[in-house]
């Protein structure tokens, strides 16, 4: 389980270093952000000689993000910013934010492809940031009734049997079952 949790940090950790980038200015809800303002912030922020993550700049980036989606809602990048967004708070350990985001983009985008992943999602949060047992195992549940053969169906079902189990108790439990299977 705590492996699955590291490979799947690691991946949106990875999509969001592909897909961003940043630079100093402060959004201002007054003006209009632009899409080159965003390839420049993106560009800044995912420089190929950076050797460390900025997380101001990043969370700057997520703003922008934001701000284009709310200036611009009919805009078919207007999910794909809020999901990015979204990825970045997760990885900043903004997991109110998160939620709130990805509840913005089912209401607002119901039919967004990445909703099945936003789903599952939300319970990993729920689960790993909030340490809120109740509601992962509500959208994990969700999640599976809703798209069962997801590719992340399977993440899931090891989730919800490991809701609330520390590291001790999963290599406890690992190490019965591989004792049990020699």
């Amino acid at each position: 389980m705590i492996m699955y949790k590291i490979v799947i940090v690691f991946i949106f950790s990875a999509f969001l270093l592909v897909s961003c980038n940043n630079t100093n200015n402060e959004v201002n809800s007054n003006k209009e952000v632009s899409i080159e303002y965003i390839n420049t912030l993106e560009a800044e922020l995912f420089n190929a000689n950076m050797t460390t993550p900025d997380f101001e700049k990043a969370k700057q980036l997520a703003d922008m993000y934001v701000a284009y989606a709310d200036q611009n809602p009919n805009d078919s990048i207007a999910p794909d910013f809020l999901f990015k967004a979204a990825d970045i708070n997760m990885n900043v350990s903004s997991p109110q934010t998160t939620i709130a985001l990805f509840n913005n983009i089912i209401s607002l985008y119901p039919e967004y492809k990445n909703i099945p992943t936003i789903m599952f999602l939300k319970g990993f949060v729920y689960e790993d940031q909030l340490n809120d047992y109740e509601n992962a195992r509500k959208y994990y549940v969700d999640f599976l009734e809703k798209y069962p053969n997801s590719d992340f169906a399977d993440d899931a079902l090891v989730s919800l049997n490991n809701l609330g189990k520390s590291p001790e108790e999963l290599i406890k439990e690992f190490e019965k079952q591989n004792n049990e299977n020699k």
